[in-house]
This record gives C-alpha cells, structure tokens and sequence, in this order.
C-alpha cells in the first residue's frame, strides 16, 4: 500500500528570519558556502526542502552537518526523493527491485550514500546481493542517522506558505497524498497549478524551465504563488546551491543568495545579449555533431534543428546516438567592471555566470581575482 504524505504545521515566529534551501545532495562546502553567503545564525529558521543526500561527494558528512544544526536551532527538513532511498533500501521487503539498485550503483557509484555507509561501516556493497548485510548494518551503525531520515515528513505547512521537495497537486487534502508523488514531481512548473500561500519546492533545477536562457537562480511566479529553488548543486558544473530568504512579512519581496564554488573575475570588455539563444536540458540532448573540435564541436540538436558551438567533453555516446549535457549558446551581456563566475575557460572565450544565468563571453578578463566569496 502506498504511503501517505506526513505533513507537519508550524506558524513562523515574527521577527525571525527564514530561509529555504533545496537540494544539497551531499554537498557539505556548497551547503556551508551558502550558509555563510546567507550570514544564517542560529537565530534563523531553516527549511530544508527535501534532497538533502545522494548523488554529492559526501552525504554523510552533509546529512551529521544538519543535524547537529537542527540540534542548535530551528531546522525544519523534508523528505524528497533522494532522502528515501536509504530508508526504503533497510527495509525488509523494498519495493525497490533489484534491477534499480543496480543501476543506481552503475550510474553514481561512490557518490551513492548507500556506498559511502558500506565503506564507513567496512561492510561491502556491489549489488543487491550484499543488501542484506548492508542494511543490518546501516540499521546498528547509523542508528541516529536512519532516524533522522525517516522523521523528516514530506510536507510544511504554515498559514502562509507550503513547503514540499516535488509538488502537490493543490492545498487542501494534503494528508491524503501519496507521498512519493509529493517528493518526486517532474515537471511541477508545467502541470498548470497555482496556490493561494506561496508553494516552495525544489526536486528540479530550475535550468529545465528555461528553454532559451540557462539560469540556475530561484524562479518566482508571483502570479501562481511558486517558488522552484534548485540551482543543480551537485549536479550539473555550472549548478549552485540557493538559500530564499523569504518576507519579513507576507507580500513583501523575497531575496536570495547562491554558493557555487567557482572562481571570480572582472570584465574588462563591453558585451551585448545574443538574440535567439537556446538551451538544451535534459532529456533534449541528442545532437547530430557536424564538426568535432579540441574545446567546441560544431553540432546540430535534432529536437530544434538548431546548430551552436557545443563543448566537445559534454559530449558523450549512449545507444548510438550523440548527446550534450545542458548546453547554451547565449552570450550574456556584460559591462566593463563586471564581476564573473568563471565556469570554463577557452582559448578565444569563458563560459561564464552572472546572477545565476550562465552564457558564453568573448572579452577579456581581469585573472587576478579567484576568490570564491
């Protein structure tokens, strides 16, 4: 039997503020960086909206970090999809089958959480046949940690906003819900939903919603009352990690701050927009490779028809056909005295970021500044 969404009410104290963050995936210094960027004190209220392990360097490290932060202060946590893979994998009879741990394993490896417990615990785990002693073992040795997990509901509610990791498909009956459909919803933004609080979720980066210009900043739909949070920590090169801190008080503007990693550099040179840009996400990535270069091949995506320069290591062969990771050809504009995130560097340009949206730049940049703030 399907289970249902736990949902858990909490009316946010005036005068303290909150911040919302989604999607960490195992990512200790993006989750510290944006703590810092964000200047959180134990003062604040945190809502950490599901995905807070799988698929980064280090989940285990990341998921003791928040609790010993929630152990300080007022941290609410989600579940979101990722979250419940260790869950459901201790469990006597998954639902799981063995097929999808497989590919789990052959896919993400040692950034796998069920991994980097069976090599803390020295507790082997290739395949589904050493869960059994894996999952002894998660349950003895990471006690805290499985609890921890398995209290985190799927769902927040205040008078003034709803927190969940995928969607829901609206505010009322939320206990009703099935809660895997609350913590994965692909493609919440296009079901057409909108909601009288603001409904704050993450699940997807808010890249795919893009189809001409790659951002990874947090999307606002005022009109719909949606917040989608995702910048692709972990993911995606170019991704980050973004905390929205929300309203003093509600209806007023909300504001956000982002951690990638990245060096910065200044803009020495002017740079106007391209017209007509185009993003290729997920799922859209097949091209027909027209030229193949040492930095850039010349491709031609085949969903659009449209050809730009893509760079040839995010090119990769699946089943015969050639696909691109998240590629753009926009070129963003830039003023002299600009700072960048710097993503890539080219012999004749950068790919760049400013205020989340990644694009290419062809001036020149000042290379003594690489602090990463």
């Amino acid at each position: 039997m399907a289970r249902k969404a736990r949902v858990v009410r909490a009316d946010f104290p005036s005068g303290r503020r909150v911040l919302a963050i989604s999607d960490i995936h195992g990512n200790p210094a993006f989750f510290q960086g944006v703590l810092e960027a964000a200047r959180y004190t134990p003062e604040d209220i945190l809502v950490l909206v599901g995905d807070l392990i799988e698929k980064g360097p280090d989940s285990l490290g990341l998921l003791r970090m928040v609790m010993e932060l929630a152990g300080k202060g007022t941290v609410y946590c989600l579940r979101g999809n990722c979250d419940d893979l260790v869950c459901e994998f201790v469990q006597k009879e998954p639902s799981a089958p063995d097929a999808f741990y497989r590919y789990y394993l052959g896919v993400w490896g040692e950034r796998c959480t069920l991994v980097q417990m069976a090599r803390e615990a020295g507790c082997p785990f290739q395949g589904p046949e050493d869960r059994p002693a894996l999952a002894r073992a998660i349950r003895e040795r990471f006690a805290p940690e499985l609890a921890f997990l398995e209290s985190m509901p799927e769902i927040l509610l205040t008078p003034d906003y709803l927190f969940v990791h995928g969607g829901v498909p609206d505010e009322d009956h939320l206990e009703g819900l099935d809660a895997w459909r609350c913590m994965k919803n692909d493609n919440f933004l296009a079901q057409g939903r909108s909601f009288r609080r603001w409904c704050v979720v993450g699940h997807w980066p808010v890249t795919l919603y893009h189809p001409h210009v790659a951002s990874v900043a947090p999307l606002l739909l005022p009109e719909r009352h949606i917040a989608s949070i995702d910048g692709g920590c972990s993911l995606i090169m170019d991704g980050q990690l973004n905390a929205l801190e929300l309203p003093a008080a509600p209806g007023g503007p909300f504001s956000w701050y982002a951690y990638d990693g990245l060096p910065t550099a200044v803009a020495l040179d002017g740079q106007a927009p391209s017209a007509d840009p185009i993003n290729i996400r997920w799922g859209g990535g097949v091209v027909e490779v027209l030229a193949w270069g040492e930095e850039l091949s010349r491709c031609r995506h085949l969903e659009t028809g449209r050809e730009l320069e893509v760079l040839t290591d995010y090119l990769s062969v699946r089943n015969g056909e050639v696909w691109c990771q998240v590629s753009t050809d926009y070129r963003l504009p830039v003023a002299p005295g600009e700072e960048l995130r710097v993503v890539r560097r080219l012999s004749d340009r950068a790919l760049v970021k400013k205020s989340g949206v990644i694009g290419w730049y062809f001036g020149r940049l000042d290379e003594k500044r690489k602090e990463n703030p």
